[in-house]
């Protein structure tokens, strides 16, 4: 067996890979790799990294070669790359399109090359009923109906087909983009990303994956342009569903009575219309139907687009297996789900189609360098037995909600007095404890929603420099002028949540294009264990975290109180 100490990788038997973190060559290793396996965790000398078939099915699907991947590893492994992983990586990958699904006449087949697994198909009790009869030794009839349920069972088994059916064109909407006298022009890898969904060979399903601030919404409106058809727009709140006719109106031909709202207050069924994933859930109880799901058959539309993806609910999922002939267009910073349903995804809305690190568009100056710093503050004395005494769940909460963090808060704004600040909270009490002592305004899921938008737009045009905010402004909200974020508490160990919530100050910014993230952390607590793994996208797009004990850094300043 080959060996060489000075190459960064080791690569297991179990599909794992551990990568040196000191190794001069990281940066650039940990950039490759990361487009073909997911990191598991990172320690300060050692990332974990594993190869999963969805992590190589992904990879292939954006166009990497398996050659490539293997290549890579036998380049930078330390030992010579275990036989059972380049024969699973063989596999997995020969297995992406393996399978078919296309017209023929007026049948919908599924094709295969590989007779053997074509029979075989018959024998898994979960495809019987959606396989129809055989035409000829290389196909097999399948209802319409049954497209998108398919490809669900087929992922399970680790055959994820290739969905080469093609869409129907839906309903024709005429619609322009104001690229030249609006001033604004797509940036490069925003056109490679439409490109990457529109000339697809598939013509038209699939994820992009692209950094907060980065404009996704922009490449989902030219999409819309590229396709001209109308289209259902799904996202997460009513302040992501006016961001998104904002940015409409503004950058192409449409009139506002072509772009509709479709919430708890209005219910406007346009040719481009926009709906939060809240209003298609809503159902009366749990044994009635859900009210407004219908909104998917009102018009005939030709694209749907899922706004944070990794967010969609499972009602929505379900709907749309149903509805497979229509093209399916997926924006999200992470493909990350907590549901562990990336699988539903990747079948149901399509594969990753595109995908840029954040590091990449950082060193271009099309989103901000964000230094992150993880503060660790000591549990508050009278706490400490509090939390001794409780329950895992109130262990969380009790460090959370730490009040020594708030001394940590007040020094932190004057610090940063002359920049606009964002507090980000999980508890609504820690949040109002917080608004008071600054004096500061909050938003909240119970703040109506023409209050919030008073507050945004205040925010965006300098009159207000702190805002404080609950899990409402994860996702979807326009605060381009935050350069500084303070997340007091957050959701357990979850990765997209952090991402989201760092991805509030990377918008680009006038001058030096720089903020800071913060993250403040009760030390030796449960919330100190769930922060590694809060952590873990964003180490894997190359951030890395400092980090500071407040209690020594307050005896260096002489600041004891």
């Amino acid at each position: 067996m080959t060996y060489d100490s000075t190459r960064p990788l080791i690569v297991q038997n179990d599909f794992t890979v551990l990568l040196e973190a000191y190794h001069q060559d990281f940066a650039v290793v940990r950039l490759f790799l990361a487009q073909f396996a997911d990191l598991i965790k990172s320690p300060d000398s050692l990332h974990t990294y594993r190869i999963t078939p969805l992590s190589l099915w992904n990879a292939a699907s954006a166009g990497m070669k398996l050659e490539e991947m293997l290549l890579f590893l036998e380049k930078h492994a330390k030992f010579a790359l275990p036989p059972a992983v380049v024969h699973g990586m063989r596999k997995y990958v020969k297995n992406y399109g393996l399978l078919k699904l296309v017209n023929v006449g007026d049948e919908l087949h599924l094709l295969s090359e590989d007779t053997v697994v074509l029979k075989e198909l018959g024998a898994h009790k979960a495809l019987q009923d959606l396989l129809g009869q055989a035409r000829g030794e290389r196909a097999i009839a399948v209802s319409h109906a049954n497209r998108g349920l398919l490809k669900q069972e087929l992922i399970k088994l680790g055959l994820p087909a290739l969905d080469m059916a093609g869409y129907h064109r839906g309903e024709p909407v005429s619609m322009a983009l104001h690229e030249a006298e609006g001033g604004f022009r797509l940036r490069g890898y925003q056109l490679q990303a439409v490109d990457s969904f529109c000339l697809a060979e598939n013509e038209g399903s699939g994820v992009l994956v692209l950094p907060c601030g980065a404009g996704k919404t922009i490449i989902g409106i030219a999409a819309m342009a590229r396709l001209q058809c109308a289209t259902l727009i799904l996202t997460t709140n009513v302040t992501s569903v006016r961001q998104w006719k904002r940015e409409i109106l503004e950058k192409t031909n449409l009139l506002p009575e072509q772009v509709g709202e479709y919430n708890g207050a209005r219910k406007e069924v346009f040719p481009v219309t926009i709906a939060t994933y809240q209003i298609l859930t809503h159902r009366m109880s749990k044994q009635l139907d859900f009210t407004h799901m219908k909104l998917f058959g009102q018009r005939d539309w030709g694209l749907l687009i899922y706004d944070e993806v990794h967010l969609l609910p499972a009602p929505v999922f379900r709907k749309t297996a149903d509805i497979q002939a229509t093209r399916r267009l997926g924006l999200t910073a992470t493909l990350i789900r907590e549901d562990g349903r990336e699988e539903d995804v990747f079948s149901l809305i399509g594969p990753k189609r595109f995908d840029v690190p954040w590091k990449e568009l950082e060193s271009e100056g099309w989103i901000a360098q964000v230094e992150c710093q993880e503060i660790r503050v000591p549990l508050a004395s009278e706490l400490r037995e509090a939390y001794a005494a409780s329950a895992a769940k109130q262990k969380f909460r009790i460090a959370g909600e730490n009040e020594a963090k708030l001394r940590v808060i007040e020094k932190l704004i004057h610090q940063h007095a002359a920049e606009p600040i964002l507090i980000i909270g999980q508890y609504l009490d820690q949040l109002l404890l917080i608004s008071e002592q600054t004096n500061a305004p909050m938003i909240s899921g119970e703040t109506a929603q023409d209050e919030r938008e008073r507050l945004y737009s205040a925010f965006r045009r300098g009159e207000i420099t702190l805002l404080i905010v609950s899990k409402v402004a994860n996702f979807a909200v326009d605060l381009p002028d935050a350069a500084v974020a303070i997340q007091v508490s957050g959701s357990y160990g979850s990765r997209q949540e952090e991402a989201q919530r760092l991805g509030r100050i990377v918008r680009p910014k006038a001058g030096r294009n720089q903020a800071i993230f913060y993250s403040i952390i009760s030390s030796a607590t449960k919330e100190q264990d769930f922060a590694l793994k809060r952590q873990l996208f964003l180490v894997e797009q190359g951030y890395r975290y400092a980090v500071v004990d407040w209690e020594e850094l307050a005896l260096e300043k002489g600041d004891c109180r």
